[in-house]
């Protein structure tokens, strides 16, 4: 039985607090960011935009009044495809594979430990530890074969290429864990070598600190989903180089390496990020790599078997961004739930500047996160940088983010700087569903931006708030968008009436009519 629980929730433990060591003296601020270059990496026209034709548009009638009668997949809702939704967990997966208590406690602990970033306040470095405890059985081959083919629907992993059918088979391996919950869990600090800024290596001009190795224990256990997620104050203890830099007075991000005791799985990069500055809040499907969940097929084979492929060239705009904004924080937020956010962060650190990163938890303790994780999620990182101002970066094809990100403007003033949207809908003609611009009618067009290619994004100076590319055509109606025949909710309002009952007037009553059955 693949039997699992109905909703995941982000975990808060109490937060202790611990006062630094003396700081050092401050340190000369950055110089003023550059207006980012246009991608030079790979000099490339822009595709041409994909328009629907008429017959495309008829097709996406259907897809249209599943939305209208309020049956919108969660799927596309959430920006996850479906199959990555209800994975089974703990005693579920011992149970359906047969596994016995004493071959699982045989079988070493593991840890998934997410990369955090850490906030300054008047008691120093609070950083956030984030990560599950699990133990991964020991599954065959022709086991592992039959619980993929689970997922594969309308294929087998027979049918696919030798390395899809590996990494088919690597993914369920990492569905079908055990979580360990009541565990105590330690880890080891030390400071991370800077990698550069060549936009695949950590970026930002993240530092080295001169000091701050430690050993930091977890408030409390693990829950019983494994999960563990709680802000623990640094010590700013010494070392060859000096001592972690207060965040009151540097504009520099530091990266500190985050070492999981007891197995060598839990090894994480996290971020230590002063109060002012700049951060990007960047989705990943279907805006950095191609996903496609809107085509349910293509998106389980994308994410389930293929290799992660990036978006055209956008590598080359992160990378630039990255390495013209000096202390540029980039944060990936995915709605992936844990158990496979292992191949996100690994494309993602092979394809992308190096940042913090969060993700879809098991555990929840907060009845808002619930009804809608990403802006949880969102709302955490915000309240955790009062100061900062954020970039948001997503596609039309989630309507969370479609009403998630205009919806932080209002609620924390100030802090939005810019708004990118990739219009899948107009780019790609898979892309049948329709999106709603109406949160963003009183937002200020200077502050957001609707785009076709990653080009459209060069030659903006993000960081004074230019927002808006002014030769890339809008027309926003601050409706429901993306519909069949070029149509938008407000402009069809009174040619169309679409309803359980299938009233429609003439002309487009008869198409509804013959394809649908509904006169």
């Amino acid at each position: 039985m693949l039997n699992s629980p109905s909703f995941f929730l982000a975990l808060a433990l109490p937060v202790a607090f611990a006062a630094p060591a003396p700081a050092p003296a401050a340190v000369a601020p950055a110089p003023h960011p550059m207006i980012t270059a246009r991608a030079s990496l790979t000099d490339r026209t822009p595709s041409r935009v994909q328009e629907r034709d008429v017959l495309s548009s008829i097709e996406g009638l259907g897809s249209y009044l599943t939305s209208v009668l309020g049956t919108y997949p969660s799927y596309i809702a959430s920006g996850v495809p479906n199959f990555f939704q209800d994975f089974p967990t703990g005693s579920d997966v011992a149970s359906s594979l047969g596994i016995s208590s004493s071959d699982l406690t045989a079988t070493p602990t593991q840890a998934l430990n997410i990369p955090g970033y850490a906030n300054w306040t008047d008691q120093g470095w609070n950083l956030r530890f984030r990560g599950n405890i699990y133990k991964q059985p020991n599954i065959s081959e022709s086991k592992l074969n039959d619980l993929a083919n689970v997922f594969l629907v309308g294929t087998s992993i027979e049918a696919l290429p030798p390395a899809q059918q590996t990494q088919a088979r690597n993914l369920t391996a990492e569905i079908f864990v055990v979580q360990q919950g009541n565990v105590n869990v330690t880890f080891n600090l030390e400071p991370a070598a800077s990698q550069g800024t060549d936009g695949t290596s950590g970026g930002s001009n993240a530092i080295t600190p001169g000091g701050g190795a430690q050993n930091i224990t977890i408030v409390g256990e693990t829950t019983v989903e494994g999960d563990f997620d709680q802000f623990i104050p640094l010590a700013n203890v010494s070392g060859p180089g000096g001592y972690l830099l207060p965040g009151n007075d540097t504009t520099s991000i530091q990266r500190v390496n985050v070492y999981t005791n007891g197995t060598d799985t839990g090894n994480a990069t996290s971020y230590l990020v002063p109060p002012a500055g700049l951060t990007i809040i960047s989705d990943i499907d279907d805006i950095l790599r191609i996903t496609k969940i809107y085509e349910p097929e293509e998106g389980l084979l994308n994410s389930f078997a293929r290799a992660f492929t990036p978006w055209m060239n956008m590598p080359d705009i992160y990378a630039n961004w990255s390495n013209s904004i000096p202390d540029f924080h980039f944060h990936y937020l995915t709605t992936t739930p844990e158990q496979v956010t292992r191949n996100y962060m690994d494309f993602i650190y092979k394809t992308y500047p190096g940042g913090s990163f969060d993700t879809r938890p098991l555990n929840f303790s907060d009845v808002s996160a619930t009804l809608s994780i990403r802006k949880f999620l969102l709302e955490k990182i915000f309240q955790t940088y009062p100061q900062r101002k954020f970039i948001l970066i997503a596609d039309t094809s989630n309507s969370d983010v479609m009403k998630d990100y205009p919806a932080m403007v209002t609620e924390f003033p100030g802090q939005v700087q810019c708004i990118f949207l990739r219009n899948t809908s107009a780019t790609d003609s898979g892309d049948k569903f329709p999106y709603d611009t109406s949160g963003f009618k009183n937002i200020s067009q200077n502050q957001y931006m609707f785009f076709l290619v990653p080009d459209d994004l060069t030659n903006l100076d993000i960081v004074n708030g230019q927002c808006y590319n002014a030769t890339i055509k809008q027309n926003v109606t601050f409706s429901e968008q993306g519909l069949p025949f070029g149509l938008s909710k407000k402009s069809a309002a009174g040619r169309v009436s679409v309803g359980w009952n299938g009233v429609m007037t003439a002309g487009l009553a008869m198409v509804f009519g013959v394809l649908f059955g509904v006169l």
